[in-house]
């Protein structure tokens, strides 16, 4: 079958990669794509947020089956577009419906299913410009840290933790004032949850599901976990605490819990579910959802999956993945992200990059990368390339993916050096 892939960046690269692989794809079109991915599938300009453009080119190219990789046209709803068009709801979509995704359109509204199914997560309330005095009392209540969330999509960046309360106080004024747009026009105001976070993958068809390898990604830009928020610095798959007893209690408590709260509450979902969890002292308790695979971890998970992807797609799509097994490669895999100078913040696009040298085991994967006009590699964004290594040990593995990031330069170039350190002194 012919398929498109909506996306530009590393997790858009990896599931690419995987996606070409499969016996069941002919064409791979990726929109609009990078670098990386226009060596495994064509690159098409196409804005994933139109989606009559989206539509004409399927039905021109005899598209079967849409790949939905960033979350924004998932909110907005191009699933449901593709139902409801005669022309196109032949086309398989890998990507919940707008209510679907309204768990990671809405802060809020994610809480309040947890609420209704008894999910573990932290204590909370929602207020708006109008109950600001009322946020200020809460916070009251709390102990710190103070976490506050923009209710919306706020590219990553809608989360605040503050230790001080008058500090708090004042970014709740801020965020309820404007400062993420329209995302923080509510803010949800958490407990803070002590512990280890990771991150859980779930494939599902609304019904049944599957359970991909879990993983742990870094989001700040400096060593040590300080510094800006990011996208992500680099991940690790699978998480070493995450054990069979761990994980038994996150299936039971959340997973299933999940799954059949969309079922019962008659939520057409056909996609990957990302709980982001916190590990307190044992037990697991649900920080967010997201309703994508996550950047970068899917540059650590997808290259463990040894299953045919397309097949799991098609059977996610027609209702049917209890029919499927997952087949996961047993070896660790550590990702080290390489960014731009100034990123977060202020940064260069344009800088000539020199790939270096390839290694047995380790994937490269463009995040923000093009090609210029004599055909070299430059940067064309924050996050600009990463590296995934696979070997028997997780020591093992980030030594071969920093040993490969070493080779890769360009002006400006910055990786952290101490992805996986944490997991690692747990393990002593």
């Amino acid at each position: 079958m012919n398929i498109l892939l909506l996306g530009s960046g590393g997790r858009e690269h990896a599931i690419a990669v995987k996606i070409a692989q499969s016996v069941l794809c002919d064409r791979l079109f990726i929109a609009p794509g990078n670098a990386g991915t226009a060596q495994v599938g064509e690159n098409v300009k196409l804005d994933a947020s139109d989606f009559e453009s989206v539509g004409r080119f399927v039905i021109e190219h005899r598209v079967e089956m849409l790949v939905v990789g960033p979350e924004a046209p998932l909110v907005a709803g191009i699933a449901d577009y593709f139902a409801e068009t005669a022309s196109l709801k032949h086309v398989m979509v890998v990507g919940p419906s707008k209510q679907g995704a309204m768990l990671e359109g809405s802060k809020d509204y994610a809480k309040a299913f947890m609420m209704r199914h008894n999910i573990p997560t932290a204590r909370y309330q929602t207020f708006t410009r109008e109950t600001l005095k009322e946020g200020e009392a809460f916070l009251d209540t709390l102990q710190a840290p103070y976490v506050l969330k923009a209710d919306g999509l706020a590219a990553g960046k809608g989360v605040l933790i503050e230790s001080d309360l008058a500090t708090a106080k004042a970014h709740l004024g801020e965020m309820l004032g404007g400062k993420f747009g329209e995302a923080s026009a509510n803010v949800v105001i958490e407990e803070y949850l002590s512990g280890i976070e990771l991150s859980v993958f779930v494939l599902t068809d609304g019904s049944h599901y599957l359970l991909l390898p879990s993983a742990k990604d870094y989001k700040r830009i400096g060593e040590g976990d300080t510094g800006l928020n990011t996208g992500g610095m680099g991940s690790v798959s699978p998480v070493p605490f995450a054990d069979k007893e761990f994980m038994k209690k996150v299936e039971d408590r959340i997973v299933k819990p999940t799954v059949r709260g969309l079922r019962e509450e008659k939520i057409d979902y056909c996609g990957f579910i990302f709980v982001g969890l916190m590990n307190v002292a044992g037990d697991p308790y649900v920080i967010e959802y997201n309703v994508r695979m996550g950047d970068p971890e899917t540059e650590s998970v997808f290259p463990r999956i040894k299953s045919d992807v397309v097949e799991l797609f098609v059977n996610a799509a027609r209702g049917t993945l209890d029919r499927c097994t997952l087949s996961i490669d047993p070896r660790t895999a550590a990702c080290v992200m390489m960014v731009a100078g100034g990123y977060p913040e202020g940064y260069e696009k344009g800088k000539v990059i020199d790939l270096g040298v390839d290694a047995p085991d380790v994937q490269v994967f463009h995040c923000g990368t093009k090609k210029g006009e004599n055909d070299e590699l430059l940067t064309n964004g924050g996050r600009v390339i990463c590296t995934t290594a696979l070997a028997a040990t997780l020591p093992e593995a980030l030594l071969k993916s920093y040993d490969r990031a070493a080779t890769i330069r360009w002006d400006g170039k910055y990786n952290r050096r101490d992805i996986g350190q944490d997991l690692l002194k747990l393990m002593i």
